[in-house]
């Protein structure tokens, strides 16, 4: 009996323990997730949605999700942080799509920067697109950065919104939790980035029921581990920024002054790399302003984009 409860005993805590990390997300119905966002904002979403079906695309095999919508000569690129997808853009695609070419993307699960503009290209590629426009925001503007320096002669301009340059004090503070990322359950993972959202995005968005709703949508299954992951790699990822005066490419630098996921050392180490491009500094807006003030954030990039 002994040599029986030897060996039940850790192989029923190894069967507690799978159970707790393999835990699936809890799911939650797009009303319930949407119930207190106003109706006209989310048939918005849903009408982009259905006029605008994602598109796939496979590159080194990894499948790639975009949309591509609009006319227009000139092309724009849109670029998601950490927790976004294709459709986060979406007033900002909505509203240029009768005078430009639109492309957004969602990442998959890589983590360089050389595997993202690898797929990136082959969109554009594939879209017959040689030169563009890039906007992107937090780990996209990030990555705006990392193509402008990589491929400045395929770019015409660049938005670098609620960013931060190359820089060690991200990865300094993360250093623990970056280590521990790959090895947590996600449910864990997930649980923790709502946190976050609700105790900091959320307020800083003035309590925006859109932005928590997307936010919550993104954390509840529409976004992987391995994803996550992957662009944790990519915010952490060192590279040398652009001399923008000397490649005369107009750069437009956005932030908001109360945005809780860049702190303001790391918005003034941005402006410091980028000492001569223009900065449009939005109030009381938080981090994802192209959502919860969506008409004034669109209005500044028309303005820009529409500079000589």
């Amino acid at each position: 009996m002994r040599k029986k409860l030897k060996w039940i005993i850790p192989l029923i805590l190894l069967i507690v323990i799978a159970a707790l990390y393999l835990r699936p997300i809890p799911s939650q119905p797009f009303d319930e997730i949407y119930a207190n966002v106003n109706t006209e904002t989310v048939a918005s979403l849903l009408e982009f949605r259905e006029a605008h079906p994602v598109q796939q695309l496979d590159a080194d095999g990894v499948t790639w999700d975009y949309v591509e919508m609009g006319e227009g000569e000139e092309t724009i690129l849109f670029l998601h942080g950490m927790t976004g997808a294709y459709d986060i853009w979406w007033n900002q695609l909505n509203a240029f799509e009768k005078d430009y070419r639109l492309i957004s993307v969602t990442y998959p699960a890589v983590g360089t920067f050389d595997e993202m503009s690898a797929g990136v290209l082959a969109i554009l590629e594939k879209e017959d697109v040689e030169k563009f426009n890039v906007v992107g925001s937090s780990l996209g503007g990030y990555f705006a950065q990392y193509l402008l320096v990589t491929y400045p002669e395929r770019i015409e301009r660049a938005v670098f919104a609620n960013t931060f340059p190359p820089n060690d004090l991200i990865a300094e503070k993360n250093k623990s939790i970056g280590a521990a990322l790959p090895y947590l359950p996600e449910w864990l993972i997930m649980d923790v980035l709502k946190g976050s959202i609700v105790e900091n995005v959320y307020p800083a968005a003035g309590h925006s029921e859109i932005v928590l709703a997307y936010m919550m949508e993104q954390l509840g299954g529409r976004m992987s581990k391995a994803q996550e992951v992957g662009r944790f790699r990519c915010v952490v990822e060192p590279f040398d920024v652009a001399d923008v005066d000397a490649l005369g490419i107009p750069v437009l630098i956005i932030e908001a002054d109360n945005d809780p996921l860049v702190e303001l050392a790391l918005r003034e180490q941005l402006k410091e790399a980028y000492p001569n491009v223009p900065v449009e500094t939005l109030h009381d807006v938080g981090h994802f302003s192209y959502i919860n003030e969506a008409e004034t954030y669109t209005e500044v990039l028309r303005e820009f984009f529409a500079t000589p």
